[in-house]
């Protein structure tokens, strides 16, 4: 009996990984087949003489999935700059299996890497970053390094600082925007907007403030709009796109009725929804701000454990010593470590003798006693003795650099449920774009206008209004928005009808002053 284990491509859900066992189990000669979701793979025990490679390969691409190239095998970690959320690393996701020679790849959101598992004789590395640059984001370098740590750390709080500026900013102007749009909406409050800014008496002057005060918030959201725009160019829309197709819908409708408001049109004043936009855009950015701040987070455990090693080496040389930096040093050179210096690599002790603490590796604060023939670790910390050391491991082989990758691939890696997750976000986005459509759509048909599919895609009640008022004269209630009031009868329905002719001609010169404090039925 042989137990192998077998990359499987193209699972997505427990569902996929129960495919493949029944169809591997079928085979005569297999003894049992387990697959991992998490890990994608396969694990059997067969019989070398009834089964060999070839059917089991066969079996599984039967079921529709494909078996990885286990031989050359090589994983990469690759920071990718640009995600926003669930739906952008999917899309990053599918990009980088598509190519020949991928067998596995997995975008963490959080700590903004890919991981991937590759075939180096079938695919190179270059074809990775264009194939996510295609997909509309940006690859960094591969390597992780210290300068290369702390160069993302300074993205990132840059990043995060950047976002709440955009967030204050935004917040001001949406804050005076939703009172202007709002405050008379909540009359125990005792909100007032300013006389000059009434909307019954200056409409185009109420539309042309809401415009300036919008203004900040999408300049402050402007990344939404860029993002958002691009990931649909290239059909893969994420939630930055809902948030730039929502807004976008707002302040353009908000502008047609600004435009018809100069034409004449004063009851276009109550289909202004420049707060709507302001507000969104706000919320956002400081949903943006929390979770840059979470991000920024993840980086410092790597930047810690990278800031334990020494930056250069004292390297003897013949009858000198020469300071390289570690990059430069090479197993076999040995090097000098001073009273209180931090070893640089890994080696075994040529000449002298001295303790060394060696707590970051393990926890222990007592030093250790070093002789030669005795093992040194990287970044650990020399006592009162001088010794001189052969580099027996160094760069990405040394224990330290272990440790950092263990970290990176935890963090790089997803719980299933979090796989889960991503693969349903991946789909959310176009199911909301269909609804959208297919709801405008449908009240197209119906009969209604462009401007009622856009704006009213669902159903609203409306109540009829009783109370004191005048001709010309607007009212807004808690629950129903700006209705006009027009010349004081009722319709069938039970709504007041509007005097078009009199409301334009009459609402910009009369003042209503005596409009009730408050909408009763």
């Amino acid at each position: 009996m042989k137990t192998k284990d077998l990359g499987i491509t193209g699972m997505t859900c427990a569902a996929c990984a129960i495919a493949v066992e029944r169809s591997v189990k079928k085979l005569d000669g297999v003894v049992s087949a387990a697959v991992n979701p998490a890990t994608e793979k396969l694990t059997v025990e067969y019989d070398e003489a009834r089964v060999d490679d070839e059917a089991l390969k066969a079996s599984v691409e039967k079921a529709g999935y494909g078996v990885a190239q286990a031989s050359g095998a090589k994983t990469v970690v690759i920071p990718v700059r640009g995600m926003t959320c669930a739906a952008c690393s999917a899309a990053i996701e599918r990009a980088l299996r598509k190519l020949a020679g991928v067998s596995s790849a997995s975008v963490n959101l959080t700590t903004e890497k890919a991981t991937v598992i590759y075939d180096p004789s079938i695919v190179r590395m270059s074809a990775l970053k264009a194939a996510i640059t295609a997909a509309g984001y940006t690859p960094l370098d591969v390597e992780v390094t210290a300068a290369n740590v702390d160069e993302d750390a300074a993205r990132k709080t840059q990043e995060t600082r950047s976002l709440w500026q955009r967030f204050i900013v935004s917040a001001l102007f949406a804050v005076a925007l939703l009172y202007l749009a709002m405050g008379p909406m909540i009359p125990w409050l005792g909100w007032r907007i300013p006389a000059w800014l009434n909307p019954m008496d200056f409409p185009l002057r109420y539309a042309l403030t809401e415009i300036a005060l919008v203004i900040p918030s999408i300049a402050a959201g402007y990344r939404f709009y860029i993002v958002g725009f691009r990931a649909i160019w290239h059909r893969a829309p994420n939630m930055d796109s809902l948030i730039a197709m929502g807004t976008s819908a707002a302040i353009i409708y908000s502008l047609y009725s600004t435009w018809r408001i100069a034409q004449g049109s004063f009851g276009s004043v109550g289909d202004l929804y420049f707060e709507t936009a302001g507000v969104i855009l706000t919320l956002i950015l400081l949903g943006k701000s929390l979770e840059s701040v979470s991000k920024g987070r993840t980086s410092q455990a790597i930047k810690k454990l990278m800031g334990l090693a020494p930056r250069t080496a004292i390297v003897v040389q013949g009858d000198r010593e020469v300071e390289l930096p570690v990059s430069e040093v090479e197993v076999g050179d040995l090097i000098r470590v001073r009273p209180g210096e931090k070893v640089p690599v890994d080696g075994e002790v040529v000449t002298g003798a001295t303790s060394i603490d060696e707590s970051m590796l393990t926890g222990e604060s007592i030093p250790v006693e070093k002789h030669p023939g005795d093992k040194v670790v990287g970044a650990s910390i020399n006592g009162n003795g001088s010794i001189t050391f052969r580099a027996t491991h160094v760069g990405a082989d040394t224990v330290l650099a272990q440790i950092v990758k263990l970290v990176e691939d935890a963090q790089g890696s997803k719980a299933p449920i979090a796989q889960l997750a991503d693969v349903v976000s991946g789909y959310f986005v176009p199911i909301v774009f269909v609804i959208a459509v297919l709801s405008a759509v449908a009240w197209l048909i119906a009969g209604k206008g462009s401007v009622f599919a856009l704006v009213r895609t669902g159903a609203r009640d409306t109540h009829s209004y009783h109370g004191r008022h005048r001709q010309g004269c607007r009212v807004r209630r808690p629950h129903q928005g700006w209705r006009s009031a027009g010349n004081g009868t009722q319709g069938a329905n039970g709504h007041l009808r509007q005097d078009r002719h009199h409301h334009a001609g009459q609402a910009g010169r009369r003042r209503c002053r005596d409009r009730p404090r408050r909408g009763t039925q």
